[in-house]
């Protein structure tokens, strides 16, 4: 199975295609309908694999590289020197130093939590809470520990949802099995406290044989994770890859309480009685990592609109919703850019994303890894 794996796998990273150097300075994009024009540019150049964003009060943004730096660009500069450095992270494959999130009430508390791989008799997942004092992260204090991982298949975002719960998607570790039992927590969504502890309304907390963390069953590798305004949860994930099933798969997902998405049960378009089919799903593979509800004033059209980055379909892809529904859908920026990941609505209103081509996999452009924003044009 290992050698397997290494070879799926490998097929992969050399049929990802290249990264070209993207537009050209001021040149203008317009969408398919023509009600949002913008262009293109650079926040942060010469990275490696950022992965996650977190907006400080005051717009400073706070991002995740994944050999385990945390970096911040200030007043519209990149730091040259990390804000802090994961002493146990262990990047290999899928994973290593992923997903950043602020406390709800980071103003009052400084509280930023960290998700990442680390070893301990193999790959594991943790989600570690720090106080940010401006300079670095102190006071560190494990939320969650010990989620089996691989060097594949890893997840890992945890965001705040408008309840002030966090919650964690947790990847399947290349055990397809796992995403369905009860008693693990892998191929899940977990739904935590802000201090890791159960709230007492998780829909298995009680059940006996069932771990209380969870929230929702039946997930390949989930990577994006975003509420619209009428706190319906979005998220995004990748499916199956030939060694575990038909390539394609990908899907974009309502997720809710206690509810089954059916891996490894079905994929792709197959139903089942019992089993939540996705919104929205690819095949061939777009490889969707990240996913956001755009709020913001700059871009009047988007309003309420599902924007997420696609790594091994190189686009950030416009999905308008309609509640439950989806009205249209729409690639941009398709081929320009490479590999994209992160996806993230700044507080100026501005979408920013980030590449992903130097993750072995893609083939970087001079400048990359990037951070870049959409910045509308009238």
């Amino acid at each position: 199975m290992r050698f397997l794996l290494f070879y799926a796998y490998l097929f992969l990273a050399l049929s990802c295609g290249g990264a070209p150097a993207g537009l050209a300075d001021g040149a203008t994009v317009s969408t398919a309908a023509g009600d949002g024009r913008f262009r293109v540019e650079t926040v942060a150049s010469g990275l490696e694999v950022p992965w996650g964003f977190a907006f400080l009060p005051g717009g400073n943004l706070l991002f995740t590289e994944r050999p385990g730096r945390v970096r911040i660009v200030e007043n519209g500069r990149l730091r040259a020197e990390p804000v802090f450095k994961v002493p146990d992270v262990e990047p290999s494959g899928e994973s290593g130093l992923m997903d950043i999130a602020l406390h709800p009430k980071f103003a009052d508390n400084r509280f930023v939590y960290l998700a990442y791989a680390y070893n301990a008799d193999g790959k594991r997942v943790k989600v570690v809470r720090y106080r940010y004092d401006g300079s670095t992260f102190t006071e560190p204090k494990t939320i969650i520990d010990n989620l089996q991982a691989a060097q594949f298949h890893a997840g890992t975002r945890c965001r705040f949802g408008p309840d002030g719960k966090l919650y964690v998607t947790v990847g399947d570790a290349t055990d397809r099995a796992l995403a369905q039992r009860m008693d693990v927590l892998n191929g899940k969504t977990l739904r935590l406290n802000d201090d890791g502890s159960v709230p007492p309304d998780n829909p298995f907390a009680g059940q006996k044989d069932a771990r209380p963390e969870i929230w929702s069953v039946g997930h390949r590798n989930a990577q994006g994770l975003a509420w619209t305004a009428a706190g319906l949860m979005i998220q995004t994930e990748h499916g199956p890859s030939g060694f575990d099933g038909p390539g394609g798969g990908d899907e974009v997902n309502i997720v809710e309480a206690g509810k089954n998405y059916g891996w490894p049960i079905v994929s792709h378009r197959e139903t089942k009685e019992g089993l939540v089919s996705p919104l929205l799903e690819y095949t061939p593979a777009c490889a969707p990592a990240s996913a956001v509800i755009y709020q913001g004033a700059g871009f009047p059209a988007f309003q309420g609109n599902l924007f997420f980055g696609c790594l091994r379909g190189e686009r950030i892809i416009r999905a308008v919703l309609d509640g439950r529904t989806v009205k249209s859908q729409e690639n941009l920026l398709e081929g320009k850019y490479g590999r994209i990941r992160e996806l993230a609505e700044g507080p100026d209103g501005l979408l920013y994303f980030s590449t992903s081509n130097r993750d072995g996999r893609g083939s970087p452009a001079k400048d990359d890894d990037r951070i870049m924003r959409l910045v509308p044009v009238k």
